[in-house]
């Protein structure tokens, strides 16, 4: 795949609970070729490892083929896990070295979509300004409280 800059398609995601665990919330923000497409959505019961995982798993299906993607998170724990923790979990049948895999079905389909783009991990510090990871923390909270009006919690 040829990786130029006008070809990558750029994904700040951010997830979260409110409490952790309880009423969860996503969001993300796609950017190519000067187009911009927000992203969000919530469940009533999650946790914001849960979160985190469905904002990037739902930014990447919505892509239509094979990409170059720069992923923005500011989760460790999914940063680390797609691009540390996950080989040693597939090597060992999707077991951790304390037992079963947390959020393995999460895990599994991240797996299979990144199998499809190029995709480049980068961490951004959370609640620190950064204008996309913000507004995708605005989206999940958004969604947060549409679950909670609408009673679905």
């Amino acid at each position: 795949m040829q990786n130029t800059d006008s070809d990558k398609v750029i994904i700040y995601t951010d997830g979260g609970c409110d409490p952790n665990p309880g009423v969860g919330g996503w969001g993300a923000v796609l950017f190519y070729k000067g187009r911009r497409k927000e992203l969000s959505g919530g469940e009533s019961k999650s946790t914001n490892n849960r979160m985190e995982l469905t904002a990037a798993i739902k930014a990447l299906e919505v892509l239509k083929r094979p990409c170059n993607v720069v992923l923005h998170t500011d989760s460790e724990y999914l940063q680390k896990g797609i691009t540390q923790w996950l080989p040693n979990w597939k090597r060992r049948g999707w077991k951790r070295k304390g037992g079963a895999v947390k959020n393995e079905d999460l895990w599994r389909r991240l797996d299979e979509l990144i199998q499809q783009h190029n995709v480049e991990w980068r961490w951004v510090k959370g609640h620190a300004g950064d204008t996309e990871n913000e507004r995708c923390d605005e989206l999940a909270n958004e969604a947060i409280q549409d679950l909670r009006q609408k009673g679905k919690y």
